[in-house]
């Protein structure tokens, strides 16, 4: 696995991020078009409003299969910092913690972590200062 550091540990999928996003959004510019085209030809309009649809259900498709995981892993995320701010220290995360500024906690090292998990409670640092902040970089290669 590369290493990975608050510049490159962003995950990205050229197969889903650029093929299938582009796929689905021409696919819907083509069938608007279409759509557009057979307004005047009853014949043709019942189909290219039907390929319309699917194009649109498709791409909300597409939107959903990214958001959902990424909700579900949010969640174990919270579970997993909490659990491990506890093992360290005795208490819970800060209830004043985002889940943003969780899910930055989580490449902090156990060394930094509860004193960072302070200051970014007390301070209301956003995630990406956070991230900034974090000295030994824990690695997350399972982040989808």
């Amino acid at each position: 696995m590369p290493e990975q550091s608050f510049a490159k540990h962003a995950k990205f999928v050229p197969m889903y991020h650029q093929v299938l996003a582009f796929l689905v959004v021409a696919t819907l510019v083509g069938s608007v078009v279409n759509l557009f085209h057979s307004l005047d030809d009853h014949s043709r309009l019942y189909n290219a409003a039907l390929i319309t649809a699917l194009s649109v259900a498709l791409l909300i498709l597409m939107l959903f299969a990214r958001i959902f995981p990424l909700k579900a892993q949010d969640r174990a995320i919270r579970a997993e910092e909490n659990l491990r701010h506890y093992v360290l220290t005795g208490k819970l995360l800060d209830a004043r913690l985002s889940l943003q500024q969780i899910i930055g906690l989580r490449f902090a090292s156990d060394a930094e972590f509860p004193a960072l998990a302070q200051r970014a409670a007390a301070e209301g640092l956003p995630q990406k200062d956070i991230k900034q902040a974090v000295k030994v970089w824990r690695a997350d290669h399972d982040r989808l």
